[in-house]
């Protein structure tokens, strides 16, 4: 019976390892008889959709390469041409992002992104409230340009070092009565005040955590053996104590702690509860603030780029969609969900105490803030002096939201009515063109013999700000791929009929309200997108929620945007999104504190979209009638 169960467990053991492959060579024989069956071309569009997306959500081969099902597939049931095909995989969208790739590489090279984020931080100052604040409004503000993944792969590693710092002084004070300090008026108070703790404290700090690994803590004088880590974090004190806490930073000589074997993590590594739980709360808060701020701008991430141009290409008469429209909905929204979530996680993690966790008050501070203010500072001021990279990074930056913004804002006539040719122009032209220009344009101060501008070891006067490394290094190809197999599905399923078919059959859901509507839709959405990607699964919904609007002839754009905005909600498993799964590397949380708070999270997500879609929403896109664009698409697609 023994040699019976092994062998079995043995069978089950191989079969688990061979799923992907089970899934990849089953999957599409166990649908065949849908078109040998019922060789139409409905039916054939049906089967690619449902390998693709089967392909998707299984994750059974790689986002991109599922994404090329449709390039073989529909030329080979007869559903469209290859060139035809081939031709959706590259869109305007495409262009787009690669422009703002160019920008994000031009800011991640010359840490724009990182003064940024420090300066707002030193603002909202060193309370757990305010710092958890100040941390959340510099990533949303990040992620409006740069993807959700980027921003937090940027700041998780400046909040680190400031949690870290919490947790030394922290261990340090442990031993000491006195918690609160008046502020001095000066840092040489501070560094006084350090001095003052012998070597008995330090010893018994030692005893007192020996259930950590024995070299996690190490004094000032082992770690200047070392080499220093990108992020600067030399110690202030012979009190202060490094730990390295994540994959992204370059390890220095003395072995650390392994960050991926999160188990080894305990609350007894944190001086107290409370310290943990800031810990906690300041890591959610980047990866959900990562995910607000990329509702933002309709480059922010790619499910509204997908989102964009598979409308624009559905309904070409729709001239409704554009960086300033999206701009004006989402903007309030994302100010909404950043403070709702702030006090959620507030409430969950720090408590309902707000005046002692975010006074702005200075005449009193205890002694871990004003070393994590120090630290902050610090860490600003190794950054120099705004260099000459920088400021024309961030003149682009300024520039490229100008000509979106002033592209086509609706009420004045925009720059392209200085054209006569109509409707040549997009925000991708804007884009490229000035990614192109950062090729250009030198590095190097222009007439200065000065190199102080210049961080990089190159000799080259005329090296631009980038190079084609640094945008290949960013440029997400597989999201590009990803994006273009959704547009192959969406041609496939308007030229086959697959679309008007779907929509009659949801001709039963024309008595509900249109709210109601958006509303089954957003919740629908939030909950796959918590175990399958976020754009396949907007890429797979699209065109359902398209025809299914068309049919009980609500503006599409009622249920389309929500749907798009509620697919970034995949907060509540590190599986969801990249950055849940950054944070979680992390160590500071376990999933069940990623559960419940990412579950108040989506809540409050889409009922801050259901309330804008059904307010300021409705004069913005004129939701309250059937359009005329619909209106003709309908007619078209029916005939």
């Amino acid at each position: 019976m023994r040699l019976e169960a092994a062998a079995r467990m043995d069978v089950f053991r191989k079969l688990w390892a061979a799923r992907k492959l089970i899934v990849v060579v089953f999957i599409p024989l166990f649908l065949l008889p849908l078109p040998l069956i019922h060789p139409t071309s409905e039916a054939c569009c049906a089967y690619v959709l449902m390998v693709t997306a089967v392909y998707w959500v299984s994750e059974a081969v790689p986002l991109g390469a599922a994404a090329l099902v449709p390039a073989f597939l529909y030329p080979l049931f007869g559903v469209l041409k290859s060139s035809e095909v081939a031709a959706e995989y590259c869109k305007d969208t495409t262009l787009l992002l690669m422009g703002v790739i160019c920008l994000a590489a031009s800011i991640e090279k010359w840490n724009l992104h990182k003064r940024i984020a420090l300066r707002m931080v030193m603002i909202a100052g060193a309370k757990p409230g305010m710092l958890v604040l100040g941390f959340m409004c510099c990533t949303v503000f990040l992620s409006m340009w740069l993807s959700n993944t980027s921003t937090t792969a940027m700041v998780m590693p400046i909040a680190e070092a400031v949690l870290q710092q919490l947790i030394c002084t922290g261990l340090a004070d442990g031993h000491v009565n006195s918690e609160t300090a008046e502020a001095p008026e000066d840092d040489s108070a501070v560094s006084d005040k350090e001095e003052n703790m012998d070597k008995n404290q330090l010893e018994l700090l030692y005893r007192n955590n020996s259930n950590c690994n024995k070299q996690e803590l190490t004094t000032l004088t082992e770690v200047q053996t070392g080499e220093g880590n990108g992020l600067g974090l030399q110690p202030i004190s012979n009190q202060e104590f490094i730990r390295h806490t994540n994959g992204h930073l370059p390890q220095v000589a003395i072995e650390f702690p392994n960050v991926k074997r999160v188990k080894l993590r305990r609350d007894s590594q944190y001086p107290t509860k409370r310290d943990h739980m800031i810990c906690k709360c300041l890591s959610l808060s980047i990866t959900y603030a990562a995910t607000i701020g990329g509702l933002i701008t309709i480059t922010g991430t790619s499910t509204n780029l997908i989102f964009a141009e598979q409308f624009n290409t559905r309904y070409p008469d729709a001239k409704v969609i554009n960086f300033g429209t999206w701009f004006i909905f989402s903007f309030p929204i994302a100010i909404i969900m950043l403070v709702l979530t702030w006090l959620w996680l507030h409430f969950l993690f720090l408590g309902c105490n707000f005046r002692e966790t975010c006074s702005l008050s200075k005449k009193r501070k205890t002694r871990r803030e004003m070393l994590s203010e120090r630290r902050i500072h610090e860490e600003y001021a190794k950054l120099g002096p705004i260099s000459y990279p920088e400021v024309v990074t961030g003149v682009f930056f300024i520039l490229m939201t100008l000509l979106w913004f002033t592209r086509e804002p609706g009420f004045v006539p925009g720059w392209t009515s200085l054209f006569e040719k109509k409707g040549y122009r997009t925000d991708a032209t804007v884009s490229v063109l000035l990614g192109f220009l950062l090729f250009l344009i030198p590095a190097r101060r222009p007439f200065s013999s000065s190199s102080s501008s210049w961080s990089n070891s190159e000799s080259d006067p005329m090296a631009p700000m980038i190079t084609w490394k640094d945008f290949q290094r960013l440029m997400p190809w597989e999201i590009v791929i990803l994006v273009g197999g959704g547009y192959a599905l969406a041609a496939g399923c308007k030229v086959s009929g697959l679309s008007v078919w779907i929509g009659r059959q949801l001709e039963p859901m024309s008595g509900l309200p249109p709210w109601a509507v958006t509303l089954l839709a957003c919740l629908l959405v939030s909950a796959v997108t918590e175990f399958a990607s976020n754009p396949a699964t907007l890429t797979v919904f699209l065109p359902i929620l398209s025809a299914l609007s068309e049919t009980l002839r609500i503006n599409p754009l009622h249920t389309l945007i929500p749907s798009t905005m509620c697919v970034s909600f995949g907060v509540m498993l590190p599986v969801g999104n990249p950055p849940n799964a950054i944070v979680f590397s992390y160590g500071h949380v376990k999933i069940s504190d990623m559960v419940k708070a990412g579950f108040g999270v989506n809540l409050i997500g889409v009922a801050v979209v259901m309330l804008a879609i059904t307010t300021w929403g409705v004069p913005l896109f004129n939701l309250s009638e059937f359009p005329a664009w619909a209106v003709a698409r309908n007619v078209t697609g029916s005939l």
